[in-house]
């Protein structure tokens, strides 16, 4: 059963302290459990519903109107939607873009995404601000009970932390995209959720990827002969993530040029020795400062994470892991979490955000071309 229309069936958000909100179903119909976090993003709805990142999350858009552009196939940045549920204030009744190919409604009961509209967000995001992000269910249809029991069934539904997705979303079996223009060689690109713009953007620096499921072995890596690696964004604890670090201190050994994004970013954190931990309510959206220690330029960046490193900004760091030293190259200008890391002894960097920006600004888009040039620097010092 679907509702294509935001005002056809009732439909409760129901968060794990009790608070309950109430509106109209939006999307597919039925119950969806997962963690209630706000995105900031004033624009690029259809990007954030198709960021494998969201997987497990009942995403709260704090824009108040959803729907006006409709969707399209271009924009996708996957195959699917992957929000557990959708929450929005006024679900646009009308389809108004030259390049809509459906309304979004259609996509979501499709994809399997349970909805909710009419429902005051800002009140969401303030609560969820001021007591931290936490489990919650949307519920319509049959699904719709009384309020006790389905605040009960919100309660027994598992932790954001601890939990490992990255099987969810990552592909099934090994692929391989060609480069655009002139080749520099191999990616092995480890699939924790990748974006499609992400693998656009490598292919125009020159790469040929080849494209890997989230459980492959070093030996499979290296059988494909890469000059470099790269670690995409994805959902889930970063704590529940052993092998694909125990992949990378792999890769870091054998001193492969090593480019890591959101996920991979606080994989590489715990590659080098540091630990992760939860944020009270992460940083979802396109409007996050981010500071770049080594310009003093800030960058206005595209985010969405809940977990961060941990490490101590200002000062060169030793990797416990004894990868040498490290140091924090990019932190929030909210709130001082680490945004980035480069070890200054072997050819690795990383950043906690998106600079694909698919969809948000363009400040970040250098960092594909630093990492080629990290690549093409490698591969001369090899030759000489």
């Amino acid at each position: 059963m679907t509702a294509s229309a935001a005002h056809a069936l009732d439909a409760a958000l129901v968060l794990e302290d009790g608070t309950i909100y109430r509106g109209s179903a939006y999307g597919a119909v039925g119950q969806a459990l997962g963690e209630a976090v706000f995105a900031t993003g004033m624009t690029g709805y259809q990007e954030t519903l198709t960021d494998p990142s969201y997987a497990g999350q009942i995403v709260v858009q704090t824009a108040p109107h959803i729907g006006n552009t409709g969707v399209n196939r271009e924009d996708d940045e996957s195959t699917r939607m992957w929000p557990a549920g959708y929450v929005v204030r006024a679900a646009s009744r009308v389809t108004s873009n030259w390049r809509s190919e459906e309304p979004l409604p259609a996509q979501l009961a499709r994809d399997g995404v349970v909805g909710i509209a009419g429902v005051d967000t800002r009140a969401i995001t303030r609560r969820l601000r001021d007591a931290g992000v936490m489990r919650a269910g949307v519920f319509s249809g049959d699904a719709l009970v009384d309020d006790d029991a389905m605040l009960a069934i919100v309660r027994e539904s598992p932790q954001m932390a601890g939990r490992s997705l990255a099987a969810t979303v990552s592909t099934a079996e090994a692929y391989r995209l060609e480069a655009i223009g002139e080749s520099i060689g191999t990616l092995a690109v480890l699939d924790l959720g990748v974006k499609a713009s992400t693998l656009r953007y490598l292919r125009e620096q020159g790469f040929d990827l080849v494209v890997l499921p989230q459980d492959a072995t070093l030996d499979e890596v290296l059988a494909h002969e890469p000059v470099a690696a790269f670690y995409s964004n994805g959902p889930g604890d970063p704590a529940a993530s052993d092998a694909q670090v125990e992949l990378l201190q792999g890769l870091l050994r054998e001193e492969l040029p090593f480019f890591g994004i959101c996920f991979g970013n606080q994989l590489l954190g715990r590659a080098l020795g540091f630990g992760t931990y939860k944020l009270p309510f992460g940083h979802r959206g396109i409007n996050q400062p981010v500071l770049d220690v080594a310009t003093g330029r800030v960058e206005i960046t595209s985010q969405n994470h809940g977990f961060a490193v941990d490490a101590p900004l200002g000062e060169e760091l030793t990797s416990p892991a004894g990868f040498g030293r490290v140091e924090v190259s990019h932190y929030s200008l909210n709130d001082n979490v680490v945004e980035g890391l480069r070890a200054l002894d072997i050819p690795a960097f990383s950043v906690q955000y998106h600079p694909e920006s698919a969809a948000g600004p363009n400040d970040a888009h250098h960092m594909f071309e630093e990492f080629r040039q990290l690549v093409l620097a490698k591969k001369k010092g090899a030759q000489a």
